[in-house]
């Protein structure tokens, strides 16, 4: 009989095969018990109770399952959004929990650069519209289309990735505003980018909004109807960040449809799959109104083969500190 390791960790689910990236950092002293499911109904009580520590890709967990972590020293996303994590219930069973926010920075960044110069150089709506020239070729400009250093990107959200996308926006002349109030004063010197006091300044004085920052009580919706209305006639927006920080698609198709706002990237949306709205539809169906202004990806702009290895080892490390010292670095407290 082989001998009994000595943790037990329990992974829920994640996107890329069996953990064997985890099992190489946890260590020979660790079994693995993989779930492979994102439903936490499936959760067998028996399996949950024997679990040191709980590592969650795309599951819920709510108290259904937490009442059954009876020997578990920490729950650990292998992300850095946990909207689905009940932190309530894991503080009231006494088990901390940790997120995942050092990885993917570099890509993350580099998908809102991509989005925010090709939404600002009309490149999408240039090759929709391309398509149906006939004559003329060249005369076929859109307009208004300004300099980069004639125009203004306003970051909302100044944390890891906020930064990472100042740095790659600077050599391209943009004018740079930031907002964020967790960033101690002079942060925005050692950085390099003009600190605004309010959201609302920085909306209207934006050409292009890009969102990198959380889902909070502070933060949901922050992009409706009213927050849209905040923007510059002509601005475009980025949200790379959490699909909830614009949750009204009405809203968002009444400010593209009348022109108030020129474009939109989105990568996160509060449902994944996306149902069925009309801004979905004419987004699928090509619309003439919408072609090339309304750019979507399937949530994956955190993701490069270096980023999801990263992801997985760094997840798997924290819980091997947790094991080995008792501690939980990257701790998240329950607000609520």
């Amino acid at each position: 009989m082989a001998d009994r390791k000595k943790y037990v960790v329990g992974i829920t689910d994640h996107m890329i095969g069996m953990p064997d990236l985890e099992a190489e950092v946890l260590g020979d002293d660790v079994e693995i018990d993989f779930f492979a499911s994102t439903d936490e109904t499936a959760f067998a009580p028996d399996r949950l109770k024997r679990l040191d520590a709980l590592m969650v890709w795309g599951a819920r967990i709510g108290p259904k399952t937490i009442v059954h972590l009876s020997s578990c020293k920490g729950v650990v996303r292998y992300g850095v959004g946990y909207e689905k994590i009940d932190l309530a219930a894991l503080a009231g069973a006494g088990i901390p929990f940790a997120n995942n926010p050092d990885y993917g920075t570099e890509e993350v960044a580099d998908h809102a650069l991509a989005m925010i110069l090709s939404l600002h150089r009309r490149l999408w709506q240039h090759d929709a519209l391309a398509r149906g020239y006939r004559s003329g070729w060249q005369i076929h400009s859109l307009k208004p289309l300004s300099r980069s250093n004639q125009s203004t990107v306003g970051v909302v959200g100044v944390g890891r990735i906020g930064t990472a996308v100042i740095n790659r926006l600077k050599p391209f002349g943009f004018r740079i505003l930031g907002y964020d109030p967790i960033q101690p004063p002079g942060h925005e010197k050692a950085i390099g980018y003009e600190r605004t006091e309010e959201l609302n300044e920085l909306l209207a004085r934006s050409d292009i909004v890009t969102l990198h920052c959380p889902a909070n009580k502070e933060t949901r919706g922050m992009m409706n109807a009213d927050g849209l209305a905040k923007l510059k006639p002509g601005a475009i927006i980025v949200n790379t960040a959490r699909g909830e920080l614009i949750e009204d698609l009405d809203a968002l198709e009444a400010a593209l449809r009348s022109g108030h706002l020129a474009a939109a990237g989105i990568d996160t949306l509060v449902k994944e799959p996306p149902g069925d709205h009309p801004l979905l539809a004419a987004w699928r169906n090509r619309e003439d109104w919408l072609a090339g202004r309304l750019v979507i990806t399937p949530h994956n702009a955190f993701y490069s083969d270096h980023a999801a290895a990263e992801m997985r080892r760094n997840a798997a490390r924290t819980v091997r500190i947790l094991l080995d010292e008792g501690k939980l670095r990257n701790q998240v407290a329950d607000k609520s």
